[in-house]
């Protein structure tokens, strides 16, 4: 019999969500949830709930261990500081980070040189360290070099049919290789609009997500991207649905005994224990 754990929970927040997964890994580092799946609300205004404490702490474990900090995860999802630099035009959205995206890959070149995944999700046709057209994708009319969001924002309308609103990010011709990789772990988006509310959830689905070093930025980006959507389609983000086929705190990707762990575990304490006291009023 298999020693993985199901995991399912609905959250009220992004925050909350985190830190009872955190507190469970803590208790038990070596376990493995398989499947995994959380459902995370965002907030009244459709942005992620979090806690300014419990993230900076995780940032300074995440720093501690020469990881990449929550923001730095987050903005291979959705770049918000580009969002806001174009000031709500999503097409100069496109065009600066299709520009740019051989210099994204250049800042971390180990970690970025199969892509990233805003990339894909724009300009599934683009080699992420060239910009060109990818070979195998140059005859196959992909429009607008494979924007897939923009294809889902147009289709976004009332009575749209449900297997429209859906984002690849594997593609097996590059990622079907037998040298290991750690690109793409996210696999696949799908959207879902409530017609009688007015809502959007975005759906995403992960072969393989590394708990500590990934989840929070992972899910923060996700959050920011499902609201990015619900924005341009006159809709208010509603929920994101995270599946994971293996959930799992890795030997080497572990937060490290000290005061910054310490401190990061009270903040997510308190976390869970303030929404357990909400709950229980």
């Amino acid at each position: 019999m298999s020693e993985h754990e199901f995991y399912s929970r609905p959250e009220p927040s992004l925050a909350v969500a985190w830190a009872r997964v955190f507190l469970q890994f803590m208790d038990k580092p070596d376990r493995t949830f398989a499947p995994f799946m959380v459902s995370i609300a965002a907030g009244p205004d459709g942005n992620p709930v979090e806690d300014e404490d419990l993230r900076d702490a995780l940032d300074a474990c995440l720093v501690e261990i020469e990881q990449q900090n929550v923001e730095v995860v987050a903005k291979t999802i959705f770049p918000a500081a580009i969002w806001r630099r174009v000031k709500g035009d999503r097409q100069e959205l496109y065009r600066y980070y299709r520009e740019y995206l051989p210099d994204y890959v250049a800042m971390a070149p180990n970690k970025n040189s199969h892509g990233l995944y805003f990339a894909r999700l724009i300009g599934f046709g683009l080699d992420p360290k060239t910009g060109s057209q990818v070979g195998h994708l140059a005859g196959a009319g992909l429009p607008e070099q494979g924007n897939q969001l923009e294809f889902i924002i147009q289709a976004c309308k009332p009575g749209a049919q449900s297997m429209a609103l859906q984002a690849v990010i594997f593609d097996p011709v590059r990622d079907q290789v037998k040298e290991r990789r750690g690109f793409p772990c996210l696999q696949h988006v799908t959207f879902v609009r409530d017609h009688e509310q007015d809502t959007l959830s975005l759906n995403a689905f992960y072969a393989l997500q590394s708990f500590f070093v990934k989840s929070y930025g992972n899910w923060l980006g996700l959050m920011r991207l499902g609201a990015f959507v619900a924005s341009q389609t006159g809709l208010r983000f509603e929920r994101l649905n995270c599946f994971a086929g293996i959930q799992k705190m890795r030997s080497g990707s572990r937060p490290r005994a000290g005061v910054f762990l310490d401190r990061l575990t009270d903040f997510a304490n308190t976390c869970v224990a303030e929404t357990s006291a909400e709950v229980a009023v």
